[in-house]
């Protein structure tokens, strides 16, 4: 289902039109043919003014009806072209920081009923590499932006340890007797892990970690303490399908196994992609919570993929922002 400002604008929309439809075509017609027959029974001889008056349409009706082309356009861009998103955490780092405005392309994945989300006109697929938004498989109401990792058919293992994953896509020949995936698995091109410029602090009785570059981390004088801890951050290349991307990961840091999505007949951090449905993972790695916790999205769930970046504000989790990061304005990769 769609968001709650998604059914108010097309509520809107929808009776804005009413009245503008009205409007148009009933009560301005019946207010002119009004005006005309008060000329014609004064021969014309009747005060500008008192015509102004009979012709003139109630204030509310007026109000309402010329809302109505702004709130179409909107309602088109917003429904079916394009829409604004908020990066509110740290999961998609450095693709994508914190307090970063998005632009979803809404077509990329089809023409989607506003409110039910449903497809109406078919125009692409997600692929493999894609950065999309979509909604939470088991909370609906809940905005997600994650990349696009295995596809439908593909087998996903994930390294724990190496904090790699293998992507076994689904045979794609026609041979009878091939089934099931390949044996080999796909050439992700990982590079070494190197130093990355960012710094992860942990803060007692907060959530979420705070994410700071060395130069920011400087300016603060951080200093480790009973309620602090800082983690230094590594970079390293990853390639999905034909695009690159960096992904960070923290060593110190291991995801716990015990909490991923365990799929029947799979073992643990092992999982085979239905289809219609996509395994998705953030590039700040050791920081997401992703398909390998809540399992896999189903294509009915998307929203659209990622485009550009059209603002960005520096800022932590749930603070307010202190500058703005004009670099960072741009496509999205």
């Amino acid at each position: 289902m769609a968001g709650t400002f998604a059914i108010i604008l097309t509520l809107a929309t929808f009776i804005t039109a009413i009245f503008w439809f009205l409007e148009k075509f009933k009560w301005k017609p019946a207010r002119q043919r009004k005006v005309e027959a008060v000329r014609q029974q004064t021969d014309g001889k009747i005060d500008g003014k008192v015509l102004a008056e009979v012709g003139k349409p109630k204030g509310w009706v007026e109000s309402l009806s010329s809302f109505f082309p702004v709130l179409f356009v909107v309602f088109v861009i917003r429904s079916f072209l394009y829409e604004p998103f908020q990066i509110p955490s740290g999961s998609m780092m450095q693709t994508l920081l914190i307090g970063d405005f998005i632009v979803v392309q809404k077509y990329s994945y089809g023409l989607r009923d506003p409110i039910t989300n449903t497809v109406l006109i078919s125009t692409g697929h997600p692929q493999r590499g894609d950065v999309a938004v979509f909604k939470h498989p088991s909370t609906p109401q809940m905005d997600l932006i994650k990349r696009v990792v295995g596809m439908p058919g593909d087998k996903i293992v994930y390294l724990i340890k190496e904090k790699k994953i293998l992507i076994y896509p689904a045979c794609q020949t026609t041979d009878v007797n091939c089934t099931g995936q390949q044996s080999e698995p796909l050439d992700l091109h990982y590079t070494e892990p190197k130093a990355s410029n960012w710094k992860e602090v942990h803060q007692k009785y907060k959530d979420n970690p705070s994410f700071y570059t060395l130069a920011q981390y400087a300016d603060k004088g951080i200093v480790d303490s009973d309620s602090l801890v800082t983690l230094n951050m590594q970079i390293q290349q990853e390639t999905l399908g034909d695009k690159k991307h960096d992904i960070l990961i923290t060593p110190g840091l291991q995801e716990d196994s015990r909490y991923f999505y365990q799929q029947s007949g799979q073992p643990v951090a092992t999982w085979v992609v239905p289809e219609g449905h996509y395994f998705m993972m953030g590039d700040n790695r050791d920081n997401s919570g992703d398909s390998r916790y809540f399992g896999f999205v189903p294509e009915r769930n998307f929203v659209g993929r990622a485009t550009a970046i059209w603002m960005s504000f520096e800022k932590q989790p749930d603070e307010w922002p202190t500058g703005v990061r004009f670099n960072r304005i741009g496509g999205i990769h």
